[in-house]
């Protein structure tokens, strides 16, 4: 069969695939309640406990995340905050107008989006979120209509690929002392888990895989449904949305002369400079003295992004009104995370965990345990979709196992990971954010990333199974 031909029978299979996904998919909130009844009715029935064990079961586990929920929102939007600053969306803005055809932009925003990602997670799901945006806008503006759902779902892409990035939020919370399995693996560096030949290996394996999928998968021209028809709003905003300081006071009719002292140090660069220069003081100081690969957690991480951000705005009001733009995107996981931790108490107090991960670690062997724990975490992010999360609730399990084998901690905190970023192509939590930036429905590209999922079901088996540590 030529290229032609097959990238003609992708595209139909994406398309047919994309129709069902429009059909069937609910909203990512309606998503977790039925995947809470779906939890409480199994563990109902493969556990002892009974149904109101199980209310009480969820109810315990509804605010355990609490901390961790916040780090998340953190991650997020900060995150968001430098991915939309105009240093960094306005280089995204030039890079928009590359592509030539639909394939051609569907490949570049994958593939800038999974660049991102890798970094960090936050980043990337923003920056691919504004990058789809951009690219759609830009094509539009030279006469060409690039198929927007599509675009869309390349910019989820960099959620199949951040579990193996400095910002693995199992990694990072296996890498900070007092962690809940160090008595079990101990306190695992990221030079152990993510900087390794293994995670270096998974990436590059999905990058190679995704990009020209996405290419393959763009449809013709004349059968592309562009921004201008999903989301006409985004044609009349400006690159970024935001007012400088100084159109602020002009906006509101002040002058300097006429403006406060408090709205001065609002508005001031010397203190937006000096906090965020002692803070990166104190990251520089803690990475001199215990290494990237040691230091590197959930709090030294977001940390860091706070510290950029005040650079890249400016100044403290600037700042927070990127941070209270970026805060919009997170509310869908203020709401779910408490329903995701309460699926995690119905199946962690209830013993389905044990079931669970017993049932695939009892027959895994140091070769094959890499692929079962993979397996392992893909279904439970289905329930649970928290690296971290997920990892509170069968870390312990996995990491005995693997020190059982004689399986290094980090090659099972990758494994593990894998799963969980794996079916993220079909878990639409993750996805919130950016269904809010672009305007689209979690319908219109789970079924492209759905693909995504199936194709990669393989290339991760192999990459797990074969890749050197």
């Amino acid at each position: 069969m030529s290229a032609s031909g097959s990238q003609g029978s992708l595209q139909r299979i994406g398309q047919a695939v994309a129709n069902w996904s429009e059909r069937w998919v609910p909203s990512p909130f309606l998503f977790a309640i039925i995947l809470t009844l779906i939890a409480y009715v199994t563990a109902i029935v493969l556990t002892p406990d009974g149904p109101f064990q199980n209310i009480l079961n969820w109810y315990e586990g509804f605010w355990v995340l609490l901390e961790f929920a916040m780090q998340m929102v953190l991650i997020l939007v900060t995150g968001y905050a430098v991915a939309d600053s105009r240093q960094v969306s306005g280089l995204l803005n030039r890079i928009a107008s590359i592509p030539n055809n639909g394939s051609q932009a569907a490949a570049l925003v994958a593939a800038v989006a999974m660049g991102a990602g890798y970094f960090h997670w936050g980043v990337g799901l923003i920056v691919g979120a504004i990058f789809a945006v951009f690219v759609a806008r830009a094509g539009l503006e030279r006469g060409m209509k690039f198929h927007y759902p599509l675009l869309c779902a390349c910019g989820y892409t960099s959620q199949v690929i951040w579990h193996v990035g400095p910002s693995t939020s199992a990694g990072l919370l296996s890498a900070t002392e007092g962690h809940p399995f160090e008595d079990i693996i101990g306190v695992v560096p990221l030079s152990e888990s993510v900087f390794t030949v293994y995670a270096f290996g998974l990436a590059l394996l999905v990058f190679l895989t995704v990009v020209p999928l996405m290419y393959l998968l763009a449809p013709e021209e004349g059968q592309a449904i562009g921004i201008d028809e999903y989301a006409p709003e985004l044609l009349d905003e400006g690159a970024d949305g935001r007012t400088t300081a100084d159109e602020r006071a002009a906006t509101d009719g002040g002058t300097e002369a006429g403006r406060m002292p408090a709205d001065r140090l609002d508005d001031s660069r010397l203190v937006a400079y000096l906090v965020g220069t002692g803070m990166l003081v104190y990251v520089v100081q803690h990475f001199a003295t215990a290494g990237i690969g040691e230091a590197l957690d959930l709090n030294v991480f977001n940390f860091t992004f706070i510290a950029l951000g005040l650079f890249l705005y400016g100044t403290p009001m600037a700042y927070m009104g990127a941070i209270r733009g970026a805060t919009e995107s997170a509310a869908g996981i203020i709401l779910q995370f408490p329903f995701y931790a309460g699926i995690l108490g119905i199946i962690e107090n209830s013993g389905l965990s044990e079931l669970m991960a017993g049932f695939l670690l009892d027959i895994a062997t140091p070769t094959t345990f890499p692929v079962l724990a993979w397996i392992l975490g893909g279904i439970m992010n289905f329930f649970v979709p928290s690296g971290g999360g997920e990892w509170g609730i069968i870390g312990g399990i996995v990491g005995e196992t693997a020190v059982e084998l004689g399986v290094a901690p980090g090659k099972a905190i990758i494994a593990y990971g894998t799963g969980d970023m794996w079916t993220n192509m079909f878990q639409p939590f993750w996805a919130i954010p950016l269904l809010g930036i672009t305007k689209v429905r979690a319908r219109d590209i789970l079924g492209y990333t759905l693909i995504v999922m199936i194709v990669l079901t393989p290339v991760f088996a192999v990459g797990l199974y074969f890749l050197p540590y």
